[in-house]
């Protein structure tokens, strides 16, 4: 300030005879010396300095100069400090659900948000004294997007309980992030146009190459920023348009209320069955829907069972994320619940194929007198848990999760390869989604220590005489250790019904012809022998 004063007195010096050409006139107190009314434009500075105009590259001439400007930016660092922690947050809840911000949805999309609404608080903080139109411009249509995703979201039933509170407050903070950053814009570019004008006496209209500089990354990052919220905009309207797929089951809530598990049976009890067990489905890494129930059902209507029931996992397929960590275990309790809800009771077959083998198994040793047979599908041996458990597949996989609200993949298969909502809800894309690499996550986070230890448990406890069978596939036993794991879980009991290996099926045995035999030919046999050995009455 001491600086502005002296080429202020410099130049008052020189003009003491008469008023100059852009002179701002002032009335005369009783004293003789010129008044003037304080303004925000005139505090800042001593009262009894003259007008002469300073150069426009002068420092003194700042839109800082306004308490306004300086308030808003005050604003600007509260919010930033606010959204960081918010950020924060959602970024240790991915991987730990803290008390009450749990989403039934994947919470991918509200780390998106709010990621959004942190970097355009940095954007506008880091060339706050440089505003311009072209900010101005992506800030608006910034902001239409982020409000159409905010209806979107709240329009909908269902995508409003996914995301729950934590979802909406995101998309609500990054929408109004966004116009308020259009409104600090036009403050700060009214400050620094009165400074100009006061100090100056006229409005820059010239900028410098590194204002230039700067505008041109404005224009750079926000186009980016805008691509992203019309992503964003076009995968909520695909979710929109999926989640108005009825399941074929019912939703039950489980976990206090938590969130809610699909769960189907397909076929009634009756007296001539009463006694036949039913056989209860887990899919293997995808939905079952789309692996399992399709040659299960065709075994029902070729009447080899006479009753089944499949589920989805937490995140799969109909069923909502659990909150984080969530294990092997911790899905077979939900499963359990799910059940008695659905007032639905032994005996049962558990039949599963690859990793939902081990969730079957789990599910067996829970529920001894329950189940009366296991059948398992070139199952996963709990040996391999440590490649589900790898820290690189653990950090591919939460990479996949930031980016899946951009929605490429689904997006491009919706476009291009006519990919309907059944094969993103249940079928071949909906490993895709959100929620799915959620689920994957969390089952990659907990493998080595709690799936580990509940697998190991639950071969301790597996009741000795249950009938046990085992079909692997041809193809995967040309690798010794996987036949050397195939042997060892076709004796996790003390009575095997068989073990069959059938020479060209993939690990998808149900996919091959002959496969698709001996399945339905040892599904009968281990409903036979189940009867046979703990009958129920």
């Amino acid at each position: 300030m001491s600086s502005l004063w002296r080429k202020k007195k410099d130049i008052s010096e020189t003009h003491e005879d008469s008023p100059q050409d852009g002179d701002i006139p002032h009335a005369e107190d009783p004293r003789g010396r010129t008044s003037q009314e304080p303004t925000e434009r005139t505090r800042l500075l001593p009262p009894e300095q003259s007008q002469g105009y300073l150069s426009p590259d002068d420092p003194a001439v700042s839109p800082y100069n306004l308490w306004s400007v300086r308030a808003v930016r005050g604003l600007s660092l509260l919010a930033l400090a606010l959204s960081f922690v918010w950020w924060t947050f959602l970024l240790v809840s991915i991987f730990v659900s803290p008390p009450l911000m749990h989403s039934r949805g994947s919470g991918f999309f509200a780390f998106s948000y709010t990621t959004l609404a942190t970097g355009y608080l940095v954007l506008g903080l880091l060339f706050f004294a440089v505003p311009s139109q072209p900010m101005a411009i992506w800030g608006i249509i910034l902001s239409a997007l982020l409000l159409i995703d905010m209806v979107i979201i709240l329009a909908v039933p269902r995508m409003r309980l996914e995301e729950g509170w934590v979802g909406i407050g995101s998309v609500v903070w990054a929408a109004s992030i966004s116009v308020y950053q259009v409104i600090q814009n036009r403050a700060v570019a009214w400050g620094k146009r009165e400074e100009e004008e006061r100090l100056t006496g006229r409005e820059e209209t010239r900028r410098s190459l590194r204002e230039w500089l700067v505008v041109f990354i404005q224009m750079v990052v926000l186009a980016i920023m805008t691509i992203a919220a019309i992503l964003f905009t076009s995968t909520l309207t695909l979710r929109s348009i999926d989640v108005s797929l009825e399941p074929t089951g019912s939703r039950y809530s489980v976990y206090g209320d938590t969130y809610q598990v699909h769960l189907a049976c397909v076929g009634d009890r009756t007296e001539a069955n009463a006694n036949e067990p039913t056989i209860l489905l887990e899919g293997d890494y995808g939905p079952v829907e789309e692996t399992l129930q399709p040659f299960i059902d065709d075994a029902y209507r070729h009447g080899t069972i006479a009753r089944y029931c499949y589920w989805d996992r937490p995140g799969i397929g109909w069923s909502d994320n659990a909150p984080s960590p969530h294990s092997a275990g911790m899905s077979t309790d939900v499963l359990s619940e799910a059940l008695a809800l659905a007032d639905e009771t032994g005996p049962w077959i558990v039949v599963s194929a690859g990793v939902g083998s081990l969730y079957s198994r789990l599910f067996a040793s829970r529920h001894l007198l329950e189940v009366s047979g296991i059948f398992l599908i070139d199952p996963l041996h709990e040996a391999y848990l440590s490649d589900i458990g790898n820290p690189n597949r653990g950090f591919f996989l939460w990479l996949r999760g930031i980016l899946s609200p951009l929605g490429l993949d689904r997006l491009a298969g919706a476009i291009f390869r006519r990919r309907t909502r059944e094969d993103r809800v249940i079928g071949r894309s909906a490993y895709q989604s959100g929620k799915f690499i959620k689920a994957k996550l969390q089952e990659n986070l907990v493998a080595v220590t709690m799936t580990a230890a509940e697998v190991q448990s639950a071969r301790h406890i597996q009741m000795g005489d249950t009938p046990v069978v085992v079909v692997s596939s041809g193809k995967k036993m040309k690798d010794p250790e996987w036949a050397k794991r195939q042997e060892d879980l076709s004796h996790i009991t003390e009575r095997l019904v068989s073990w069959d290996v059938v020479r060209d099926a993939p690990h998808e045995i149900w996919t091959d012809t002959e496969g698709r035999r001996v399945l339905e030919q040892r599904l009968k046999d281990i409903v036979k022998e189940s009867q046979s050995q703990r009958p129920w009455r």
